[in-house]
């Protein structure tokens, strides 16, 4: 599976974090689609084949501790990294969490284990 077979779904609500991160992972050769939202991450969830979702922990719509159980218990086939500035590392959450401000190549290189993973199967 190459890259550009391989879709992420990054879910952010920072405009700056979520178009530059967007532009970075496509020029890695991913195909990515965007949302702002929890509620949006669904509508294209229902439409596309989703292999990854990067997502922010803390959305003001439908972010938190509900959108994890959501993809938790509906999408429970899709590897997901969540990345948060709020979250310590105490506070449990059933992924991966990166910290912000994390390194975009960092990230991405965490994808491609996923991808290279799913390759294996």
């Amino acid at each position: 599976m190459s890259n550009s077979e391989f879709t992420i779904l990054l879910v952010e609500d920072d405009d700056d974090i979520r178009l530059s991160l967007r532009d970075y992972l496509k020029a890695k050769g991913f195909s990515v689609l965007v949302s702002s939202d929890g509620v949006g991450a669904i509508k294209i969830l229902l439409d596309s084949k989703i292999d990854v979702i990067v997502s922010d922990y803390r959305m003001d719509i439908f972010g938190g501790d509900y959108w994890v159980r959501f993809l938790h218990t509906f999408c429970p086939d899709i590897d997901v990294i969540i990345t948060s500035g709020y979250l310590r590392p105490d506070f449990k959450v059933p992924y991966p969490v990166v910290y912000k401000p994390f390194d975009y190549a960092e990230l991405a290189a965490m994808i491609a284990d996923i991808r290279d993973k799913k390759l294996e199967r």
